[in-house]
């Protein structure tokens, strides 16, 4: 069984999105900072207001999908249509944006900690176009599956061995929902000098994201707001140098070629050319 090492470390760098949110990007802080199909991981995390406040008001998405994990605070999500959801403590929105959203998410707080991850998944040229779609997901309907010696695994979407164990995650591909590229999403809480494996398919590419403490891979340190992009492979073994807690993603890779302009990811210029369009038209959302 041939074991997946560290090809590359990306260190998170600060910097704000929406009206002036500070955050850290690891994924997307520039086209060679990606993952296929990952195109972007923010993490934000301030018990300071004036953070986070201003919120991401009313802005289009189109061409990828959305993962929105919310470990502390309360965030409202609205979009054109009038559709709302909550999004508190331990929750998860999944979002395909397809053709295309206009949606904002504002904080319901005022004070307090305001802590989660923003994802973006890229969609294949054959799903760009297609409806969006919402899943909202409260902290209760989460698995989560104990490790040894007082670990958790949250199980966000996908399904993998995880010490031996066959999980799956609330979001799953196998259950009739149209991923195409079979995303895995899984928050590990491993305790000091714990030890893991995980099993992942070969054929998708994989990274983590290390949030709290230092994550070990063979003889590779993983500090802390640092991204590690996996080797292919068959297996993963993971250590805990103290307490630690990271993402673990992997997902297909799709191989097309990627154009961004900044909320629109699709495959050639001319596409994007025509969301700007749509969106100056007004019908960036229209059947």
């Amino acid at each position: 069984m041939t074991n997946r090492s560290v090809s590359r470390i990306i260190p998170a760098q600060a910097t704000s999105d929406g009206a002036g949110v500070k955050l850290k990007r690891s994924l997307g802080q520039s086209q060679a900072a990606r993952h296929d199909p990952f195109l972007m991981l923010d993490e934000f995390f301030s018990d300071e207001p004036a953070d986070y406040l201003a919120g991401f008001p009313s802005h289009p998405h189109r061409g990828f999908e959305t993962v929105t994990y919310m470990l502390d605070g309360h965030m409202l999500h609205e979009d054109h249509l009038g559709n709302k959801g909550h999004l508190k403590d331990g929750g998860v929105q999944w979002m395909t944006a397809g053709r295309g959203v206009i949606h904002s998410e504002m904080p319901q707080q005022d004070a307090g900690r305001m802590r989660g991850f923003q994802l973006w998944i890229n969609l294949p040229a054959a799903e760009k176009m297609r409806p969006a779609h919402y899943e909202d997901i409260p902290a209760a309907k989460i698995p989560r599956h104990p490790l040894g010696s007082g670990g958790e695994a949250i199980l966000i979407a996908g399904q993998c061995q995880l010490d031996g164990n066959s999980v799956r995650g609330y979001i799953n591909g196998l259950d009739g929902q149209n991923m195409s590229t079979d995303p895995i999403y899984i928050d590990l809480r491993l305790k000091a000098g714990q030890r893991s494996r995980i099993n992942l398919p070969k054929d998708h590419n994989a990274f983590i994201y290390v949030y709290e403490g230092e994550a070990h891979i063979d003889d590779r340190a993983i500090p802390c707001t640092n991204s590690a992009l996996l080797s292919q492979g068959e297996e993963l073994v993971l250590s805990a140098n103290g307490d630690t807690r990271l993402l673990l993603l992997a997902a297909r890779p799709i191989g097309e070629a990627i154009v961004q302009y900044g909320p629109f990811v699709m495959n050639t210029s001319e596409e994007i050319e025509q969301a700007m369009r749509d969106y100056r038209d007004g019908v960036l959302t229209s059947a």
